[in-house]
């Protein structure tokens, strides 16, 4: 069952569909083929992407974005977050809307996902674009994601003070500007009190860690046959002298076991990567990688 809200930009637009069981929000803006689904981070929503399409991410393409479930306006269900879960819950909506194959892509935890739908559901996958994940991640990760993972169940006494401190974040360093202040405005749920706090459950995101870390990543990456477009940001994910989520070594280590890959080092960090002067540079490389293969005809097959 499908129903649709207000329009967030003029060509875009939210809607709802049941899938599995679980109410999912998504975003779909209007284009042609083919259709790009975009997959956001751990702890992420639907308009991370919000960066990119502002960017340049041409608009003769379809661009749908869901928010996982358990994060942003999709269902909080107890259970269900394991890797096959969110996978099914992407093919259901692919059906649902009458999307037989899509360029499918997602940053990080959502560029593992897409790795996962595209080696169990090869053919629902016309190419894949991985946006700053990997088979193996900084071994700090757990510690340098924590002060964006710290935001959960956090209560603010309005949606000013939410903002004001999303501002602070040390992975951000200052960088701010209109898309990244709607992603975060994006998970704001205020309470009658007027007080606020995200949408996104904290339990789902640990349980949805906890899921990814129990798969086979090498044998997945290998098993794809889809050409793939491997993004790496190196930029420090925190203060000064921080590493990056994901060291080059470790993105170029998995984007040489793809049967087919480009690799692609770009500006900003693990989340500005997707905003800013940076999601154009990130839009360019998409944009000419889904061009470059929709030109040649999807010869993956």
């Amino acid at each position: 069952m499908l129903s649709e809200t207000q329009l967030n930009r003029s060509d875009t637009t939210d809607y709802f569909a049941v899938l599995n069981g679980v109410e999912m929000h998504y975003l779909d803006r209007a284009g042609g083929d083919p259709t790009i689904v975009l997959l956001h981070g751990l702890s992420a929503n639907a308009n991370e992407f919000g960066g990119l399409m502002d960017a340049g991410l041409s608009p003769s393409y379809r661009v749908v974005a869901p928010d996982l479930r358990g994060r942003g306006r999709s269902g909080k269900p107890l259970s269900g977050y394991r890797m096959a879960d969110h996978a099914a819950d992407i093919v259901a909506l692919l059906d649902a809307i009458g999307l037989d194959r899509v360029v499918m892509g997602g940053h990080s935890f959502g560029g593992l996902l897409a790795i996962y739908i595209a080696a169990c559901f090869p053919e629902r996958v016309s190419r894949v674009i991985v946006i700053d994940a990997a088979i193996q991640m900084h071994p700090d990760v757990r510690q340098l994601i924590q002060p964006s993972l710290d935001r959960l169940g956090k209560v603010l006494p309005s949606v000013g003070a939410y903002i004001s401190e999303m501002q602070r974040a040390p992975h951000l360093a200052g960088f701010w500007d209109s898309a990244i202040e709607g992603y975060f405005r994006a998970e704001i749920s205020e309470n009658a009190d007027g007080t606020v706090q995200s949408l996104t459950s904290a339990d789902a995101i640990v349980h949805a860690l906890e899921g990814a870390q129990m798969e086979p990543w090498r044998e997945l990456v290998t098993s794809i046959r889809h050409p793939v477009l491997l993004l790496n940001a190196c930029g420090e994910y925190g203060p000064s002298g921080s590493p990056p989520i994901v060291p080059p070594e470790h993105a170029l280590d998995t984007a040489c076991a793809f049967d087919d890959c480009q690799y692609v080092e770009v500006p900003g960090n693990h989340l500005t990567m997707v905003f800013g002067d940076n999601a154009s540079t990130v839009a360019g490389h998409i944009d000419a990688f889904v061009r470059r293969r929709h030109t040649l005809g999807d010869t993956e097959d």
